[in-house]
């Protein structure tokens, strides 16, 4: 159970607006030389670096880019709005501001099926 003491600074916590808390916490660092960030970030470091390695080994979700659009553009227009259901002007804008991410997220069948629909209308696409 915590002391007398430590349930009478909980309540006075409490009774503290947002402004006075921060400024509570920014004395409690200057007069301890202190961060109360400093634990969160150095915990938080490890445990995304763990995390980071296994995403890449087993990656599963890929991105189609559209890199060149060829000489075809009303094709590749087409194509984007089949793949995307984007109207007539926001596929044109896509492929006008090539290189554009045409679809995220998806399986790597999708993004080789994807990538095939752009190759036969003379488009070049890079999956991430």
């Amino acid at each position: 159970m915590a002391s007398d003491k430590v349930v009478k600074l909980i309540e006075e916590v409490k009774e503290l607006t947002v402004l006075e808390l921060a400024d509570l916490v920014k004395a409690l660092e200057e007069e301890f030389g202190v961060s109360a960030a400093a634990p969160v970030a150095v915990a938080a470091a490890p445990a995304a670096g763990g995390a980071a390695a296994p995403a890449e080994e087993e990656k599963t979700e890929f991105d189609v880019v559209l890199k060149d659009v060829g000489a075809e553009k009303i094709k590749v227009i087409k194509v984007v709005r089949e793949i995307t259901a984007l109207g007539l002007k926001e596929a044109k804008d896509l492929v006008d501001g090539a290189p554009k991410t045409v679809k995220e997220n998806v399986s790597k069948e999708e993004a080789t099926s994807i990538q095939e629909k752009f190759k036969e209308v003379g488009a070049t696409v890079e999956i991430k």
